[in-house]
């Protein structure tokens, strides 16, 4: 069985979840096994169906009024009593900040082992192991790690890896309720009120055209330029590793290795060079256009189309040309 946690919060189910059950499926057939998903929460076996839908072909219900609310100690110990009974072939979990917290305390638990952030799966043709591979040595490498001793076999893997699989509203299933034997007694840390944060910056994920700026920007001001550009085009704004670390965008915004995987229909990479760590988190773009001075830059090997040259200069010719053809456009309409 390959068993995927399926992360909820107040009610909706993240898209990370729906991507793994995807990938999931892909893997059964090679093992010729079940696809089973897990939620955790407190009257949430509506969600079920729509696992199944997606792919699942069992959802377990860890239903109990203590997991309303996400909290460390009883998540893992209700997956850990779960898993001890079903005992999985191969448990993946999505790497978000609850997904990251669960899946050591698990492994420890289980005593087995965990790969983390991991950007492929895959079967072994022979061994018939997952073949869990991930970024080692600051990107430098891929590492592709096997658990062949332990199970179950564990991984989490970054939002926006793999991508959504179809729905089909005439999937059948078996969705199966579990209640946890907790109490608030296994508690050691109470959760007094939960502050929610809201978003200033969009969801750069969901993003369709993404204009990313890098190191050769120079400043957070001249970000203005590249923000222009995308709100002409209809995008966002993005950038490197390198332009959240000197301050001129939030960590939100930060697209590779160590920062957010995106598959935009357009990404413009303005001076970036495309060191692998980035490459890593919009290779799979649908269109690239590069703009960098330097015609030998990694990014351009990749890109689609490559503009050799001063990036202030193309991109304030670009804004020019679509002021223009916006100007056209509202004219024709009025």
């Amino acid at each position: 069985m390959i068993m995927v946690f399926c992360e909820q919060r107040n009610g909706e189910l993240l898209n990370v979840g729906l991507e793994l059950i995807g990938k999931a499926r892909e893997l059964a057939r090679s093992l010729d096994c079940e696809v089973s998903a897990v939620v955790c929460g407190h009257n949430v076996g509506y969600i079920g169906n729509r696992l199944i839908q997606n792919g699942a072909d069992k959802v377990f219900v860890i239903e109990h009024e203590l997991l309303e609310k996400y909290t460390l100690d009883l998540y893992t110990e209700s997956l850990y009593q779960l898993i001890s009974n079903e005992k999985p072939d191969i448990l993946l979990l999505g790497a978000t900040s609850i997904g990251r917290e669960l899946g050591p305390r698990l492994a420890a638990r289980l005593k087995t082992g965990l790969t983390a952030d991991c950007t492929q799966l895959e079967i072994g043709q022979e061994t018939k192991l997952l073949l869990m591979t991930r970024p080692a040595f600051g990107g430098n490498l891929m590492a592709t790690i096997i658990c062949p001793d332990r199970r179950p076999q564990m991984a989490t893997i970054r939002p926006g890896i793999f991508p959504l699989p179809s729905m089909d509203a005439n999937r059948k299933g078996e969705t199966i309720l579990f209640n946890p034997k907790i109490t608030r007694e296994d508690l050691r840390v109470r959760v007094e009120k939960i502050v929610q944060k809201i978003r200033t910056v969009k969801d750069i994920t969901a993003e369709k055209i993404i204009v990313a700026g890098g190191r050769g920007i120079g400043s957070k001001e001249n970000f203005e330029l590249l923000e222009e550009l995308a709100e002409l085009l209809g995008g966002v704004v993005a950038g490197s590793r390198a332009a959240v670390d000197a301050g001129w965008l939030p960590k939100e915004l930060q697209v590779g290795q160590t920062g957010k995987v995106v598959k935009p229909k357009l990404y413009i990479a303005v001076g970036i060079s495309g060191a692998i760590q980035h490459v890593a988190g919009m290779q799979d773009s649908e269109y690239i256009i590069a703009i960098n001075k330097d015609p030998d830059a990694p990014i351009m090997k990749i890109a689609d189309l490559g503009i050799v040259g001063d990036w202030k200069s193309v991109v304030k010719a670009l804004i020019k040309e679509l002021r223009n053809e916006k100007g056209i456009l509202e004219e024709k309409i009025s």
